[in-house]
């Protein structure tokens, strides 16, 4: 038996058009699953392969978390789904998240549509006995000076993990979380596309380069997947050894 076979198995990667979210997205394809991905542009079309989006294979409709009545409401291409992953997630940088409007914009998107989507596929992942799976971030741990609602955001996101875990787990329902560390994506250019920033940044990981999607998916695959059956409420930190010092 090959634990990590997900043929016959359908998930939804929401936030699943690029980066981290498209790397767990791909990998669950590569291992047969019917794989279907939430984003926010008007077709697959309009993203770029060059800038971490590979959508071939993958089912896409266009749904802005944001909008928690879209989230509730979008009709759905399937009507069994084992795997849900929050992987969406937005930061303002230069200071912007200490005025409200983007603070809050922040929170929506990061915190506030995880329970959105926990909601909207509750009953389906209960009938399946499926797995969610929640993408925050190694920022859950540590203070993150120029961006607090990203930070709390994350954090808060942790802490969602744990509680959802403990609610539905008695539904046939396992959550659990990813906390990438420093992964190269569109949100991260402020510092990988600053050599002297990126360089100062692999001086604190002891593997010494930057994490990738594909390092994050492999931690999904084992969280969805029966070698995980006993985890639960965890959230794995993958960040080559950041934290440890």
């Amino acid at each position: 038996m090959n634990e990590l076979d997900y043929s016959g198995k359908t998930v939804l990667v929401v936030g699943g058009s690029s980066g981290i979210g498209n790397g767990i997205a791909q990998a669950f394809r590569a291992r047969g699953a019917e794989v279907h991905v939430w984003g926010t542009r008007a077709q697959a079309g309009d993203y770029d392969a060059g800038q971490g989006s590979d959508l071939d294979g993958l089912h896409y409709a266009r749904v802005d978390v944001a909008d928690f009545d879209a989230v509730a409401t979008t009709a759905l291409p399937f009507d069994r789904l084992d795997v849900l992953v929050c992987a969406q997630g937005i930061v303002r940088y230069r200071r912007e998240e200490f005025k409200l409007t983007a603070f809050r914009e922040v929170v929506n998107v990061n915190l506030v549509s995880l329970m959105a989507c926990g909601e909207r596929f509750h009953g389906m992942l209960a009938h399946a006995r499926g797995s969610m799976i929640i993408v925050s971030s190694a920022a859950a741990f540590h203070s993150t000076v120029g961006t607090p609602a990203y930070n709390a955001s994350k954090t808060g996101a942790f802490g969602l993990t744990r509680t959802l875990a403990e609610a539905w787990a008695r539904d046939g329902i396992r959550v659990n979380g990813i906390a990438p560390g420093l992964v190269a994506t569109k949100l991260t250019r402020v510092t990988t596309d600053h050599p002297e920033r990126l360089e100062a940044s692999l001086r604190k990981i002891p593997l010494g380069r930057l994490g990738t999607p594909a390092d994050m998916a492999g931690a999904a695959l084992f969280l969805a997947s029966p070698l995980a059956a006993y985890v639960l409420g965890q959230t794995l930190l993958v960040d080559g050894g950041l934290l440890l010092a």
